[in-house]
């Protein structure tokens, strides 16, 4: 954001220095107080009957160069950049839908007002213009102001295009700064929110019950994670940062719901990396009388509508159904040459692996801790197209039913795509007595040092034993589907505010 006539010849500029830079600040001041002298509010409550900028461009596209029209439009937004004084200036004013080029004309406006605008205004301002569409000789639509007002004096300079915001630290630290900047950082929040909501429409089609379940749980589970820890002090107990919407979703289904969702904020206490943020954004549904089959097909329709809402242009065909379905103990098996199953102990499996040369560390975790490292390191990275893998052993599942003809193994599988996992879904477990041995299965996994255990949850256990019908049920990562939708490469660039280091 240069303001062009303080800087003719177009080179890029230093950045300031600290001196420089209270300089700049003392001057806005200045420029704000003689607002305030001259009478004018620098900050006034609204500015009603605005439209997108995009919306006049598009009344007004395929115009002829040098045309004139006497449609009048109110646009609001920050000015960007300035080019000219005296009797013309053009500006830029920029808004969530894009830019839209501003002619201000001394013998429209006027001394005063013109030489308000180009003098006590400066880039960054907040301003609201009505205007008239033409098109320049050079054939670019533009307002000629016949008004402005005075929406948000800006204190501080805006980030330069230049010098502004190469640190990807203040980036994340400052997101507003970044959208201010960068059109595509707009553009990919905007296509977030779009990914966002074709995920509900297509739930709501297809008459879900959007939820919404406690955040703060007296007892996490619906996962193998570790949680964030707080006080209730009004209770004087301590409760958890749920981990997954699971356990009170399927109670609402045991409640006579039979199709729900809730779209929302899990947390996990766990490290950061390209492809995990501790707070993060899950979609999860469950629907009655369906299995682990039903979820496939339905991501399998689900995914290509994404695709489509995000404008993704990427190699993946999403469109490619079905998609590819391998069983986890093969794939293992074909990457590693090790049958997990033929190793049944955490002490067998961890010496098959340090035999078959495999460098991954196995102190200090069980055999379901072995089984997920040895898949996520040496198998996941390798699933490219779409790809359901199936049928996981029961120590890795405890929430998910028998398989149906494979002793030893559950009806749940997980989807990835570009060497990610994005989903994981069950055919439900709905025995109650199962369910209660599964829970304790996963006590002595906790007593034998594993962290990422399910605590026993009686209550659930309960509303099992009123009767759970046939349910599938999946859980999908936001923030990875828009990772993977947008061709970016870590997930803090797709989430506005992430969480980072003091």
């Amino acid at each position: 954001m240069v303001d062009q006539p303080d800087n003719p010849a177009g080179d890029s500029p230093a950045a300031p220095t600290e001196a420089e830079h209270n300089a700049l600040l003392a001057v806005r001041r200045a420029k704000l107080d003689a607002l305030r002298a001259a009478g004018i509010n620098p900050f006034p409550p609204d500015f009603p009957g605005v439209v997108p900028t995009a919306d006049v461009r598009a009344t007004h596209e395929g115009l002829e160069a040098g045309a004139e029209t006497e449609a009048t439009y109110r646009v609001a937004g920050r000015l960007t950049q300035r080019r000219g004084q005296g009797k013309m200036a053009f500006l830029d004013l920029v808004d969530r839908s894009g830019r839209i080029q501003l002619q201000a004309r001394l013998d429209v406006l006027g001394e005063e007002r013109m030489s308000r605008l180009l003098d006590q205004l400066d880039l960054g301002d907040i301003i609201g213009v009505d205007g008239t569409a033409f098109v320049t000789r050079r054939g670019e639509l533009s307002l000629r102001v016949d008004d402005y007002t005075v929406l948000a004096k800006a204190l501080r300079p805006p980030p330069d295009a230049h010098y502004g915001l190469r640190d990807v630290e203040t980036r994340f630290r400052q997101r507003e700064l970044d959208l201010m900047a960068s059109e595509e950082a707009r553009a990919l929040f905007i296509t977030r929110a779009k990914i966002v909501s074709a995920v509900r429409r297509f739930l709501d089609e297809r008459g879900f019950v959007e939820v919404e379940t406690p955040v703060l749980q007296p007892l996490y589970g619906g996962a193998a994670a570790r949680p964030f820890t707080t006080h209730f002090n009004a209770l004087d107990r301590d409760f958890y940062l749920r981990i997954a919407t699971e356990l009170y979703l399927k109670r609402l289904i045991v409640g006579g719901l039979e199709r729900v969702y809730e779209l929302g904020k899990d947390f996990r206490n766990e490290g950061i990396s390209y492809k995990h943020n501790p707070e993060f954004t899950m979609v999860e549904w469950y629907e009655a009388y369906a299995d682990y089959e039903d979820m496939m097909h339905a991501v399998e329709e689900l995914f290509p509508r994404l695709a489509a809402a995000a404008g993704y242009d990427g190699e993946i065909d999403f469109s490619a159904t079905p998609y590819r379905r391998v069983g986890l103990i093969e794939v293992i098996q074909e990457a590693t040459g090790i049958d997990v199953m033929a190793h049944p102990t955490g002490a067998e499996l961890a010496a098959a692996i340090k035999a078959a040369k495999i460098e991954m560390p196995t102190d200090g975790l069980e055999w379901p801790g072995l089984v997920d490292d040895l898949f996520s390191k040496q198998v996941e990275p390798t699933l490219i197209t779409p790809t359901f893998v199936v049928d996981y052993p029961k120590a890795l599942s405890p929430f998910a039913k028998d398989h149906r003809s494979k002793p030893g193994l559950v009806e749940r599988f997980e989807v990835f795509a570009n060497g990610m996992e994005v989903g994981n879904a069950f055919t439900e477990l709905n025995d109650p007595d199962e369910q209660r041995a599964r829970f304790e299965a996963q006590v002595r996994l906790a007593e034998a040092g594993d962290e990422e255990t399910t605590p026993y949850d009686e209550i659930f256990v309960q509303a099992l034993e009123h009767g759970m019908p046939p349910t599938g049920g999946i859980g999908i990562g936001i923030d990875r589907l828009v990772l993977l939708l947008t061709g970016h490469q870590s997930i803090r660039e797709i989430v506005l505010f992430p969480a980072m280091r003091d």
